[in-house]
């Protein structure tokens, strides 16, 4: 297994956490994305960009995975996009997942923003986390 296998295995394991996750699909009535559909309705949330790189120790192989998480709201403006970033947080932060063929040694959250979109209507929320693994297989 690679790095990058280890980095699908997280992904895979995080979408299976925020789509089963009650207060979060809640607040997004359950719209969570990887790749978005032209008609999605609001709130929604996407899984966004990823970094991984080189974690290994002399011991194990490793990877640190930077994700970034997007959320857009219209209507509920920035409060709504502040309470969705919040269930996305509250859902990883410290999350015990299980990727397959890795283990997930610690996930934290880095950082976070909203801003208003140039149409002028919607709210874009975007909250970074760093997870770390160890490959196990």
């Amino acid at each position: 297994m690679s790095a990058f296998d280890a980095d699908l295995a997280l992904q895979k394991a995080i979408y299976a956490r925020l789509s089963g996750d009650a207060p979060l699909a809640a607040l997004v009535a359950g719209r969570i994305y990887d790749n978005v559909p032209a008609d999605a309705g609001f709130p929604y949330m996407t899984l966004g960009e990823a970094q991984v790189s080189d974690w290994s120790t002399g011991d194990s192989e490793g990877g640190e995975h930077r994700l970034t998480f997007h959320v857009y709201s219209r209507g509920g403006g920035r409060a709504e996009t502040k309470t969705i970033l919040g269930a996305i947080n509250a859902a990883l932060h410290d999350a015990g997942l299980t990727p397959e063929g890795a283990r997930l040694v610690g996930m934290r959250f880095l950082d976070a923003e909203t801003r208003r979109e140039p149409d002028g209507i919607t709210w874009r929320g975007t909250i970074r986390l760093r997870a770390l693994t160890e490959i196990t297989e």
